[in-house]
């Protein structure tokens, strides 16, 4: 066995999000922006004699083994080196499961990027990139290790943007947790068929502070998921009424995210919320 490598999977959130028109294979076009913020996890990878992968966790349930996204990025690794090694896989949950804050994507990021050290760097980056796009549609981003990120298309093309400044964030996840396949589904049941949205600019020079930001956010699932499950629903008006820069859902849901101006209005707007809608967690952008 050889010495273990220690990655960082940091969440994202998604300060704006659009869902676009259903294509022929099932799959959604978007167009979202990408903001890591310092909430992460930690994954251990170390390289063993045996085959196959091997993983432990702490802190969080990830459901099934063979689904999990880390395991399933690490086999991916192993399988276009050869299989050469093994790998045991430690990993330590702090982002919630289930609330649209990328944590299965991040993880398999990391898994990515570790594996492929442990295998020498066999696979360059664009072929790394290849694979977590294989993955899920965040999966790209978390791997970028860019700060913030104009995506299109199944979020796996990508624009790195100069990060925003450094600002505090505050996330509510309410005690529900959201399928992402089944939100998607209530979107197309709302809109119907034949749905398409109207034409966009987007100018990057537009993105470079909150407030312009903060003009343009939205969340395309909102409407429906809120309709759907009452807890997130009042997660975020209850947010929304502690006056942040920014309050949205991310993702799919159900995490509600804010943005703050200072640290002590983040502080109090914990304080106000308490604990009646749910987790509260401080982080901020990263």
């Amino acid at each position: 066995m050889t010495e273990p490598l220690t990655s960082a999977a940091h969440a994202k959130v998604n300060l704006f999000l659009r869902v676009l028109s259903r294509e022929a294979d099932g799959y959604h076009g978007i167009e979202t922006l990408f903001c890591r913020i310092t909430l992460s996890d930690t994954l251990i990878a170390q390289r063993t004699d045996a085959r196959g992968v091997v993983l432990e966790v702490e802190g969080g349930d990830t459901g099934p083994t063979d689904k999990n996204l880390a395991v399933r990025a690490a086999r991916t690794v192993l399988d276009a080196t050869g299989n050469r090694f093994g790998v045991h896989l430690a990993l330590t949950k702090r982002i919630p499961v289930g609330a649209g804050l990328g944590g299965g994507s991040a993880d398999a990021a990391a898994a990515l990027s570790l594996v492929n050290r442990l295998a020498g760097n066999a696979i360059p980056p664009a072929e790394l990139l290849h694979h977590a796009a294989m993955l899920g549609a965040d999966v790209p981003f978390c791997l970028s290790g860019a700060s913030l990120a104009l995506a299109w298309a199944h979020g796996e093309r990508m624009l790195a943007l100069r990060a925003l400044p450094a600002a505090p964030v505050l996330l509510l996840t309410p005690p529900a947790q959201v399928s992402t396949a089944e939100a998607y589904g209530w979107l197309d049941a709302a809109r119907g068929a034949g749905h398409r949205r109207g034409a966009v600019s987007l100018d990057p020079t537009a993105l470079a502070g909150w407030s312009d930001v903060a003009r343009m956010a939205g969340n395309d699932f909102e409407s429906v998921v809120f309709g759907r499950l009452p807890p997130v629903r009042e997660a975020f008006e209850a947010m929304a009424r502690t006056h942040p820069l920014l309050c949205r859902m991310s993702g799919s849901g159900s995490t509600v995210v804010s943005v703050y101006r200072n640290e002590r209005d983040r502080d109090e707007a914990r304080m106000t919320l308490g604990r009646k809608y749910g987790v509260l967690t401080p982080a901020g952008t990263a």
